[in-house]
């Protein structure tokens, strides 16, 4: 059976987001993020299985996973639910592929940046609050036209039903949501929407 550790809402939320979708059997670890007590991700036993004491990991008998993204798709494939990840049609997957290798590598950026400089690096390499704010603000509204763009005014990211590309633009636009962040309306509206989602509402009881 697989097991997922998390914490809270972090980036661990979804992939136990993604595991109520899928309605795989899944026990689900609360830890600590940067802890190094009995339940802390900075523990000799944790790293053995996230090296970089981070959250999510996934446990799978003997298979590990440590990167969200993959876990997303980990989770898709090991489903029944054959709608979660575009199967048997090329342009579809790479659609797909796309719009999820943009949340990590445009989107998702300026808001982790922000973050990097608030409380996770030292704070003799921290620029001040309201400089980085600028700078990951306005690099953000640009990715926003962008994922505009990608969306195209669709009810889902791909193929006019939900994937797992859904969940994580959906998250990333909370998260900016969280930090204060601008985001337009539409965009806004859409994400809501897919945290009504019955499996979102269950993952968010057990987060």
């Amino acid at each position: 059976m697989i097991t997922l550790y998390g914490s809270a809402q972090s980036r661990s939320f979804k992939a136990l987001w993604a595991l109520e979708e899928a309605g795989i059997p899944y026990e689900y670890k609360q830890v600590n993020i940067g802890k190094t007590d009995e339940n802390g991700t900075q523990t000799e036993q944790y790293k053995r299985l996230n090296i970089q004491g981070k959250v999510p990991t996934l446990v799978d008998d003997d298979f590990v996973l440590t990167e969200s993204a993959a876990i997303l798709n980990y989770i898709a494939n090991t489903s029944e639910n054959k709608t979660l990840i575009p199967h048997d049609n090329n342009i579809l997957q790479a659609q797909y592929d796309q719009i999820c290798y943009f949340v990590l590598s445009e989107l998702e950026q300026p808001l982790w940046t922000f973050v990097k400089h608030m409380f996770v690096l030292p704070k003799e390499l921290r620029i001040k609050r309201t400089e980085i704010k600028k700078i990951t603000a306005w690099e953000f509204a640009k990715q926003l036209e962008t994922l505009s763009h990608l969306l195209n005014n669709r009810q889902f990211a791909v193929n006019n039903h939900f994937t797992m590309a859904d969940i994580m633009i959906s998250f990333t636009l909370r998260w900016a949501k969280s930090i204060k962040f601008e985001i337009p309306e539409d965009l806004m509206r859409y994400s809501d929407r897919m945290y009504q989602r019955p499996a979102c509402q269950r993952a968010l009881k057990k987060a």
